[in-house]
């Protein structure tokens, strides 16, 4: 592969100030602007940080802001971004309301077209909605509609502090298959430090980035959901670095978008180790 594939660009949303990473924020600001100018650079995506943190980013770095107050706060972020040296380039809201995700949805989406209207947001801002980590049917399926249809982006959630903040691999292969569905771009964030999918320090089952981005590829290609999973479950890197080596895998970022981590360094050394990335430092 050539030294920066599509595959590859931005795929790493630079997420060091949360679990486990905790970086302190000035710490991070700092190592991110010395990751724009490393031979990887291409690898990184935004900076991502709480909205009540971005005052503190005295850099000018692209941020992608985690909503800490719902769909009230998208104009305060976007305020609170155009007043920083930083440039947004994405919000991130969970959806907080567990007993009707579509009203949330709804109000999420309302929340940005009136900042869109009145100038706080510019078209090209990526606006990611957290759906919960529950299986997709329902009302989950119902918010993802209201997503769909007012063209935002999905965000799902693939690990976390506790074994069960990571979904199973039928329950992340059924949320990829929902977005993909409706035409909707997703990222994922936690739990995904490495490219293959493997047991951690704290033994809970972390899936692969590499894992997830050739079955999003599969799905998108019509495989059977029974296929994607077994993909997600794939821990033999030889072989998922050979199924991936038969795929397109920079088409399917079109609709895996990024994932966020509080590593960079982590998935960068499984890229070369895999043959994936050439190391031009």
């Amino acid at each position: 592969m050539s030294t920066f594939s599509r595959a590859w660009r931005g795929i790493v949303d630079d997420a060091a100030i949360f679990p486990p990473g905790d970086l302190p924020l000035p710490e991070a600001v700092a190592a991110h602007v010395v990751r724009r100018e490393e031979w990887y650079a291409d690898l990184v995506g935004p900076l991502v940080v709480k909205d009540v943190d971005v005052p503190k980013v005295d850099a000018p770095v692209a941020v992608s802001v985690v909503l800490t107050g719902g769909a009230g706060a998208v104009a305060g972020a976007a305020k609170l971004c155009e007043r920083s040296p930083t440039s947004l380039s994405a919000l991130e809201v969970a959806l907080a309301d567990p007993d009707d995700l579509p009203g949330n949805a709804r109000r999420v989406t309302a929340a940005v077209d009136a900042a869109l209207a009145e100038g706080l947001l510019e078209d090209d801002v990526a606006i990611y909605v957290e759906l919960p980590q529950v299986a997709a049917t329902g009302s989950w399926l119902a918010a993802a509609d209201v997503v769909a249809e007012s063209e935002l982006r999905l965000k799902f959630r693939t690990g976390g502090l506790t074994a069960d903040a990571f979904p199973s691999a039928p329950a992340l292969s059924g949320w990829i298959d929902a977005a993909l569905d409706r035409e909707t771009p997703f990222k994922c964030t936690a739990g995904l430090h490495h490219a293959v999918r493997h047991t951690g320090d704290t033994g809970f089952e972390h899936h692969g980035f590499l894992n997830v981005l050739v079955a999003t590829r599969l799905l998108f290609d019509g495989a059977p959901v029974d296929e994607a999973v077994a993909t997600l479950e794939e821990r033999d890197a030889g072989r998922l670095v050979a199924q991936a080596g038969e795929l397109d895998l920079a088409g399917a970022r079109r609709w895996f978008t990024s994932v966020g981590s509080c590593s960079v360094a982590e998935p960068l050394a499984d890229l070369v180790a895999l043959g994936l990335l050439d190391d031009v430092s």
